[in-house]
């Protein structure tokens, strides 16, 4: 019985020597492009370990859930669920978001660096997209002050 009709090894070029080096530049370039480049789903970009809310005291009693929400830091980076969004695209994003609920709401993060007329900015554009805007507060501050 024949198991190798073609008989295509014995066609085939030998193999090359020494290709070792190749794989060293291979893992070199691919150590390059994520050290430059980064990954936005390994780490957010931008979202350092330091970002802070504004503190503000009662808080908790106007708690909500809310459907969408992005956190905006201090260069001015907003950061959704699906990755950085420059301002000029967030108002495109927002209404293709607020499409999928029936009553969007979203939830703004933004850092004690940030200045006003950013956070202004997004929400008349949340706004004019038929979002219910809500601003993040960190409380922890707030409650310290006021005591037991």
């Amino acid at each position: 019985m024949i198991t190798r009709p073609l008989d295509l090894a014995s066609r085939l070029r030998p193999e090359p020597r020494n290709f070792d080096w190749l794989f060293f530049v291979n893992a070199g370039l691919v150590v390059l492009f994520f050290s430059v480049f980064g990954s936005r789903f390994v780490l957010a970009p931008g979202l350092g370990v330091d970002f802070r809310l504004p503190p503000a005291g009662g808080a908790p009693t106007e708690a909500r859930s809310t459907t969408h929400h992005i956190s905006v830091i201090s260069a001015g980076q907003i950061v959704a669920d699906d990755g950085l969004r420059p301002m000029t695209e967030l108002r495109d994003w927002l209404q293709k978001k607020a499409r999928t609920v029936e009553k969007p709401s979203l939830l703004i993060r933004a850092s004690t660096e940030v200045s006003h007329a950013v956070v202004i900015e997004i929400v008349n554009a949340a706004r004019e997209a038929g979002f219910t805007v809500l601003l993040a507060l960190d409380t922890t501050d707030a409650r310290k002050k006021e005591g037991p």
